[in-house]
């Protein structure tokens, strides 16, 4: 009889044990089903300030407040997917995240830039409340839908104005820009393109030598902080202002659709969160080292100029031609286009009486 009081004991013993190895390793195949190994090309060095740095921001915080849970790689642009690239690399699950301006696809998602950078648009505070607090996020996921793309977007950095561009002559007139070759982004570069320019697309870091051997009259890509580690200003000597094409630059985090579905609500969280960290990051160190780079640039010789206002006002009047024949190609533009004019009916009183203007 003791015998068999201990053998049931050892039975007991050993189911028991049984069943905490396996709930031992359930736990343990669940954690590690939890743990995010990403990899994120990104289409701007994360040595740029503003526009690259936020991806390496992103990927360190991620890191750090997960304990290691959530690792995301940063690829410099081109080491793994092709700057312009990016989207479909994405959609496709090559890869499974990815950050970008956004406005890169006008092509294929033609209401997109609207989220990128907007000619005469929004100041970049603006854009973000029409962004968290108004439709921005939820549509900008229906217009990639829209299209067939398989992704979630996370607005994730974002920069003040872009300067007008670097030129090796003087804009005095809405005439200077016929004929001329130049580098313009998104909606911008539509509008200068009705005004006779051959606009060209090309990756930041060719565009140097492209203004250095004249295969470029001019060139635009950010703001000053940027444009100097490019090093625009030892070969150009105007620098324009203000940047009407890009008062804000909007940068993402794009991840693949089903990479998102099947990660758990803390994790979407902290990636939401660290973002939004990344947006004010992101803003925050162009308004610091802008000022100090664009003084150094005078020093230089650079010559920072004003584009005339006559020449403004006719780039505004081009630039709602352009907004409207894109609204009226594209159903998807005419909404998300029609819900940001509606929020600036009433964010502009705001803005004209809130602020203190630069002209007193």
């Amino acid at each position: 009889m003791q015998h068999l009081k201990r053998f049931t004991g050892a039975v007991a013993a050993l189911a028991l044990g049984g069943s905490l190895l396996v709930g031992a390793v359930a736990t343990d195949v669940e954690a590690q089903e939890q743990r995010i190994r990403w990899k994120m090309p990104i289409a701007f060095a994360s040595k740029l300030p503003g526009l690259g740095a936020p991806s390496l921001y992103v990927a360190e915080q991620l890191k750090a407040i997960s304990g290691g849970a959530v690792e995301v790689r940063v690829y410099e642009p081109g080491k793994l997917v092709p700057e312009f690239d990016i989207l479909q690399a994405v959609s496709d699950g090559k890869v499974e995240a990815g950050y970008t301006w956004i406005g890169y696809d006008q092509g294929k998602v033609p209401s997109i830039p609207l989220f990128a950078a907007v000619p005469f648009g929004m100041k970049p505070w603006a854009y973000t409340a029409w962004y968290f607090y108004g439709p921005g996020h939820d549509l900008l996921q229906e217009v990639y839908a829209n299209k067939g793309f398989n992704v979630h977007a996370q607005l994730c950095g974002i920069i003040g104005p872009e300067t007008a561009g670097w030129y090796h002559k003087k804009i005095t007139k809405l005439e200077d820009y016929n004929g001329m070759k130049i580098r313009f982004a998104g909606l911008g570069g539509k509008v200068i393109e009705k005004l006779g320019a051959s606009v060209t697309m090309m990756p930041g870091g060719e565009l140097f030598q492209a203004l250095e051997t004249g295969t470029l009259d001019a060139t635009e890509f950010s703001m000053p902080a940027i444009d100097q580690i490019l090093g625009f200003d030892k070969v150009a000597k105007y620098n324009l202002f203000p940047g009407w094409h890009q008062p804000f630059t909007a940068q993402y985090m794009l991840i693949n659709g089903d990479q998102w579905k099947k990660t758990s609500e803390q994790h979407k969280a902290l990636i939401r969160t660290t973002c939004t960290a990344a947006t004010l990051m992101g803003l925050s160190e162009g308004e610091y080292k802008n000022g100090a780079v664009l003084a150094g640039f005078q020093a230089k010789g650079v010559q920072n100029d004003l584009i005339p206002t006559a020449v403004l006002k006719e780039l505004k009047k081009v630039s709602d031609s352009v907004l409207q024949e894109e609204a009226d190609k594209d159903a998807d533009f005419k909404r998300v286009w029609a819900a940001q004019q509606e929020f600036m009916k009433t964010y502009s009183i705001w803005d004209a009486r809130a602020y203190l203007q630069s002209d007193l």
